[in-house]
């Protein structure tokens, strides 16, 4: 019994231990002597600047959306300006637009010269060269509104300009305009570039006859397995609206006969059969749970014994919390109004539950533009047994 006691007082020590120091890190007293101390003012140093970081945060992201809506970086891109050309441009005060290049130097995508012209750092020009990096500053507009009552938005109180932008999400699309459709897939077809590297890197194609992308856009998804896996057959399901475009684009690829085009909402019926892969990319987190579970029965029946599912999707971190995940991921569907950022085990579970075995999960390249999972339909007998 002693034994048992010891280790139940061990989570409590170091829980009153934490605890203890964190009261004692928020004194102002203790604050000032860590700061003088050599032995931790470094320490205080990196801790202050970090928190500084958090509280300017939304400073950075305005002056950051400044740029881009001033095209300041790509003006650099030709070569080295100062405050004053790109104020002219601009209509702009010259010691205002001197400000914000000196936001973009201190953010690290601009560089001050000794002759006080701004020049564009590697960091800059990944910014321009990233697909889909640009467009997705410039639709962060109606996110930072929805998010100027943050409170409101956590307790879902406040009407949000995101679920005005994606409402294909409320109705399985049903009287979303045409326009509103096209905006929606040129936006996602723009970011997944990157997601689509990134999932082909991580998952093998070898053995998939027919892979099918539920949610599959214009197909950009789609055109980049083709590139991976030339004998590829593919099939795109999406809404109506955006079917016509998917085909134009699949057709400028040279891929119209490969593809089989459906056109419907996963919400509404079953998904086509005949493929034995199907790919859902960045499609859960935009839904609720219930949503969800149905979609992956509805992949599950679809598919035949020894089908492969792939779920691609930033995903929270979990235990190990994300920065981009968890903080900007979290707080965007929050603002669609529906759908969550859901870790990697959570969505383990989901296909669980829909009958998949346990799925692998490749190594994460890069967290904040995706993360995979890949299960398999057991065999048959297998289902039938363990059902049974």
């Amino acid at each position: 019994m002693a034994d048992v006691a010891e280790e139940q007082r061990g989570p409590q020590t170091r829980r009153s231990l934490s605890t203890a120091i964190a009261r004692l890190a928020a004194r102002p007293g203790f604050q000032r002597w860590a700061a003088a101390f050599p032995f931790t003012r470094r320490k205080v140093r990196r801790e202050g600047e970090a928190l500084m970081d958090l509280v300017a945060g939304f400073v950075q992201s305005q002056a950051l959306a400044a740029l881009v809506e001033l095209r300041v970086i790509e003006a650099l891109m030709e070569g080295p300006q100062g405050a004053a050309p790109l104020a002219r441009v601009n209509d702009i005060p010259e010691h205002r637009m001197q400000a914000l290049l000196q936001a973009g130097a201190a953010m690290g995508l601009l560089r001050r010269r000794r002759d006080g012209r701004y020049s564009v750092t590697t960091r800059g020009a990944a910014l321009t060269g990233v697909p889909g990096l640009l467009p997705m500053i410039r639709h962060h507009g109606a996110l930072y509104r929805d998010m100027a009552d943050p409170v409101a938005l956590l307790r879902g109180d406040s009407e949000t300009e995101l679920a005005q932008v994606w409402p294909y999400v409320f109705d399985g699309g049903a009287g979303v305009d045409p326009a509103t459709a096209r905006a929606y897939s040129d936006l996602m077809t723009q970011s997944q570039a990157l997601v689509a590297e990134d999932t082909l890197r991580l998952v093998s194609l070898k053995g998939v006859r027919r892979l099918l992308d539920v949610g599959g856009g214009s197909g950009a998804f789609l055109r980049a397995a083709a590139a991976k896996a030339p004998g590829l057959d593919m099939m795109l399901f999406d809404l109506p609206q955006v079917i016509d475009e998917a085909r134009h684009r699949m057709s400028a690829a040279g891929l119209e006969a490969r593809t089989a085009f459906h056109p419907g909402s996963f919400r509404v019926g079953p998904l086509p059969e005949g493929a034995d892969a199907i790919s859902l990319i960045r499609v859960l987190y935009d839904h609720e749970d219930a949503t969800v579970r149905d979609l992956l029965a509805k992949c599950f029946a679809a598919l035949p014994p020894g089908g492969r599912m792939i779920v691609s999707e930033p995903m929270s971190g979990g235990a190990r919390p994300d920065r981009s995940t968890d903080i900007y991921f979290a707080f965007y569907c929050m603002a669609m109004r529906t759908g969550r950022t859901r870790s990697a085990t959570e969505i383990a579970c989901l296909l669980r539950e829909a009958g998949f075995d346990a799925p692998e999960k490749p190594a994460v390249l890069r967290p904040y533009v995706t993360s995979v999972l890949v299960a398999t339909k057991p065999a048959a007998d297998y289902a039938k047994n363990r059902n049974g």
